[in-house]
């Protein structure tokens, strides 16, 4: 019986990368509903409901997928790793998307990473150009997706 092949860290983390990045653009535009797009950046109980149904599915959309690479492609990411990185997602995908139709506000009532891009010198850009906030988000999520993606690659694989 041939050796099962074997996958560096390396290997995995760029499979994973690619995997978890493909389902978010499908969780976060083919999948997210309409009525939660809308809804998931409002203030109270009803915005935060509306973006913990989208991070649900988005999540779900991930997880599909690094499974299904994971299986198809033999990584042998371990099912603790593979949670573990798509919470490092989905909690941040959930701060980002909480910050939705806020990203131009300047006031201590905005979300805190909407302050804190301002901070960082992006007010300029967030309050001039109406594509910012939704630039911003995607950068956001994409280098979060980096480090999820390590996560999940990393020690404890099976062999």
């Amino acid at each position: 019986m041939p050796a099962q092949p074997t996958t560096t860290a390396a290997t995995r983390a760029a499979a994973a990368y690619a995997a978890l990045t493909a389902a978010h653009e499908i969780g976060d535009y083919l999948v997210q509903r309409d009525e939660d797009a809308a809804a998931k950046g409002h203030r109270g109980p009803a915005g935060a409901a509306a973006c913990a149904r989208h991070v649900a599915s988005y999540t779900a959309t991930q997880a599909l997928a690094l499974w299904a690479a994971n299986r198809y492609l033999g990584l042998g990411i371990s099912p603790a790793r593979a949670a573990a990185g798509l919470a490092v997602s989905a909690l941040t995908h959930y701060a980002a998307d909480r910050c939705a139709g806020h990203w131009a506000e300047t006031g201590p009532d905005a979300p805190l990473l909407v302050r804190a891009a301002h901070r960082a010198g992006k007010g300029g850009w967030l309050t001039r150009d109406h594509r910012a906030g939704a630039l911003l988000d995607q950068a956001w999520h994409k280098g979060w997706i980096a480090l999820a993606a390590a996560v999940a690659a990393g020690p404890g694989h099976r062999a």
